[in-house]
């Protein structure tokens, strides 16, 4: 088992400990209905939430703006960190999140290209935005898997990390080159890549909620599959996982959610990436409680910095992606340089 992996909690994670993040979720996700550019009471809050409506402004503020915002971003946030930890199981690197395969980057230059060109589905608010990140997204993971698979017939971890971040870095020059030409949209392109859920409805809410639950259920169901690779592909091949089908099975449905988180939110960076580092320092290695963890956690953090993004400077807003690279950055400094410290 890799090094990053084996470090395991003093104490047990159990039922407990996961009724304690339910519980802190719970009260991140009532702070962030209630505070924001206008504040309100919790009280009043929960009147609103409750079906005791007055039809007022706030009303009108917790309803239509906040609620389906901070579901959004919670969703969001669940789903990019189980995807994190999935694929850092899977390659077996501490460096991997959805974003290695390529895939992010997909999804964005699609999404960029239907804001470019005004792409859009009839009685359907955002659709063209949304099928044309997924579309990228599965046509990005063909392409990855289909350059991997000429280079190195065993789908090789580092191939395929290699080819994603060479293919990332063509999908950027891509958006770089669209962006130029994008005249009046160029602010609302901008302002996407860097991440936003300010316009969330409870329509994304529900594509989100389907999203996850199909997806997030078949990732865990993996679990088992997930340890295995944490000992290397060979292992868990001698045990009798099937490493290929597995392989391609995790990373088609990563894409897939990653594909409409990025539809929706835009490019929110390390929120993949550190969540599940700072889960797994709770549960350990084991798949079968870091998941459902990270799932938490996730959906936590990324409420709270959509939260920062929204009162920091206001009344105006941060993208959110500007706050997450912020701090994830320099928690994943701080984590990387903490576990090469315990490791010597």
């Amino acid at each position: 088992m890799a090094k990053w992996q084996s470090k395991r909690p003093a104490e047990g994670f159990g039922i407990g400990q996961y009724l304690m993040l339910g519980a802190a979720v719970t009260v991140i996700f009532f702070l962030c209905i209630c505070a924001g550019s206008v504040s309100l009471p919790l009280k009043e809050t929960l009147r609103i939430l409750t079906g005791r409506s007055a039809g007022d402004l706030a009303d009108a503020i917790i309803l239509h703006v906040r609620l389906p915002r901070v579901l959004a971003t919670a969703l969001v946030g669940a789903s990019l960190s189980l995807c994190g930890a999935v694929m850092q199981g899977l390659l077996r690197n501490p460096l991997a999140d959805g974003a290695t395969l390529g895939v992010s980057s997909g999804a964005s230059l699609g999404a960029v290209l239907a804001i470019t060109f005004g792409v859009q589905i009839p009685g359907l608010p955002g659709g063209g935005i949304m099928f044309f990140a997924i579309m990228f997204s599965f046509l990005s993971l063909l392409l990855i898997l289909s350059l991997s698979y000429r280079l190195d017939y065993s789908f090789s971890t580092n191939t395929i990390i290699l080819v994603g971040v060479i293919f990332s870095m063509f999908c950027s020059s891509l958006i770089n080159l669209l962006m130029t030409f994008a005249g009046e949209k160029l602010q609302a392109i901008t302002f996407w890549t860097m991440g936003s859920l300010s316009g969330s409805t409870y329509g994304g809410v529900l594509t989100l909620w389907v999203a996850l639950t199909v997806c997030g259920g078949i990732l865990l169901c993996h679990a088992r599959e997930l340890n295995a690779f944490a000992v290397g592909e060979d292992n868990a091949r001698h045990i009798g996982v099937d490493v290929r089908r597995v392989k391609l099975m995790v990373l088609i449905v990563v894409s897939v959610l990653i594909g409409v988180c990025v539809s929706i939110g835009g490019t929110i960076a390390f929120v993949g990436l550190v969540i599940p580092h700072i889960t797994r320092m709770l549960t350990g290695p084991n798949h079968k409680k870091l998941l459902p963890a990270t799932l938490f956690l996730g959906a936590g953090f990324l409420m709270l910095a959509d939260l920062v993004s929204r009162v920091l400077l206001s009344p105006l807003e941060l993208p959110i992606g500007v706050v997450t690279s912020m701090v994830g950055s320099v928690m994943f400094v701080y984590i990387f340089y903490s576990s090469r410290k315990v490791g010597r």
